[in-house]
């Protein structure tokens, strides 16, 4: 079963806590990720140490909670500080390269109270990537009384996949566009994710996502209430969708021309897009979909490997890059309740958690 941490305190103090409990899956981490540097991004452990050192420097600036998290995380768990900063950066790392390369990536959706079985908003996903990657599921209690349930990688702070107690939701999926690039420096990835569900309201979350710079792309897929917004997010310029019944989102960025926003041709984005197709299909099945609904719809193989519940393929275990569905995650707003499977959720259950 996945690691399920209770975390308070002030952010030092969370990630001290983090380290201490989750130290060897940290090191388990930082080897792999410093593995797939080298072997798919083409960066020594140097150069992403020192991508890492740089982005440490802006985030001192752009965050000292942030920092300080990860400062006690470095503390708790016995690694340097520089590479807990590697880590955390990691997707402006990747996602970097992947504008070259070929990343794998996720399928999300938010379905709407007036649609949904209950009456109440549903939030979910399959979060895909690196095959081996050790998370942890987190139910943090910040100072101001904010209740976090979250998913996030061992060594990373904050959470990036999850709810809060005031009813807001969060999902994501990593994008890639031309404008894209490490060295811009502007707020991080998940110090976005950190940031957005600690937030009230969902224009306050908004805010939190959308505050320039952009120097990465990304989608972020938002929800309290009666309400959610997809917010794709590019260097070059913004997208908001919205819908009556619900919203589905993977790897692509769905018009961008609309936004001046230029993707690199690359040959996953026909994965992508029949990811979102299909999840898509499932969830219009339905009239009114309900909880099991959800998850047979998270679960489906069509176009197995590369389908809505992902495995590797073979061609990907001979060149060693294997990718799967790392956690399943589906998420009531209204009941505060947060299902999550440790795997493929076609070979794993979930099981329930509440904020």
């Amino acid at each position: 079963m996945m690691p399920y941490l209770k975390l308070s305190g002030p952010p030092y103090e969370q990630g001290l806590c983090q380290g201490r409990a989750l130290g060897e899956a940290i090191a388990h981490n930082l080897e792999l990720y410093f593995h797939r540097f080298e072997v798919e991004c083409k960066l020594s452990p140097t150069e992403a140490r020192e991508r890492g050192r740089r982005y440490l420097e802006a985030l001192r600036r752009q965050s000292p909670a942030y920092t300080a998290g990860l400062e006690g995380i470095a503390t708790g768990s016995g690694q340097p500080l520089v590479d807990i900063a590697t880590l955390n950066v990691r997707y402006e790392i990747v996602y970097h390269q992947f504008g070259h390369e070929a990343p794998n990536g996720c399928t999300a959706f938010a379905l709407m109270p007036a649609h949904s079985a209950d009456g109440h908003l549903w939030m979910g996903q399959n979060w895909d990537w690196m095959e081996g990657v050790q998370g942890a599921l987190q139910h943090i209690t910040e100072p101001d009384g904010t209740r976090v349930l979250a998913f996030t990688e061992a060594g990373i702070f904050g959470g990036k996949i999850g709810l809060n107690s005031h009813g807001l939701g969060l999902c994501i999926n990593g994008l890639v566009s031309k404008g894209d690039h490490w060295a811009g420096l502007g707020q991080p990835f998940h110090l976005r994710t950190y940031r957005a569900l600690r937030q009230r309201t969902l224009e306050e979350a908004q805010k939190a996502l959308l505050e320039p710079p952009h120097t990465s792309s990304a989608n972020f897929l938002l929800g309290q209430g009666a309400k959610a917004v997809d917010l794709e997010v590019s260097p070059m310029g913004l997208a908001r969708w919205e819908d009556p019944r619900q919203l589905v989102h993977a790897n692509h960025f769905i018009a961008p021309e609309r936004c001046g926003i230029e993707v690199p041709p690359i040959e996953w984005l026909d994965r992508s897009h029949h990811r979102a197709e299909r999840l898509e299909q499932r969830l219009r099945a339905v009239e009114k979909p309900g909880l099991k609904d959800l998850q047979a719809a998270l679960a489906d193989r069509e176009g197995a490997p590369y389908a809505v519940c992902r495995t590797p393929s073979p061609e990907e275990y001979a060149l060693g890059e294997p990718y799967r569905t790392i956690v399943s995650v589906i998420m009531n707003l209204g009941t505060g309740e947060l299902w999550i499977s440790d795997g493929p959720p076609h070979e794993n259950p979930y099981v329930r958690y509440v904020v």
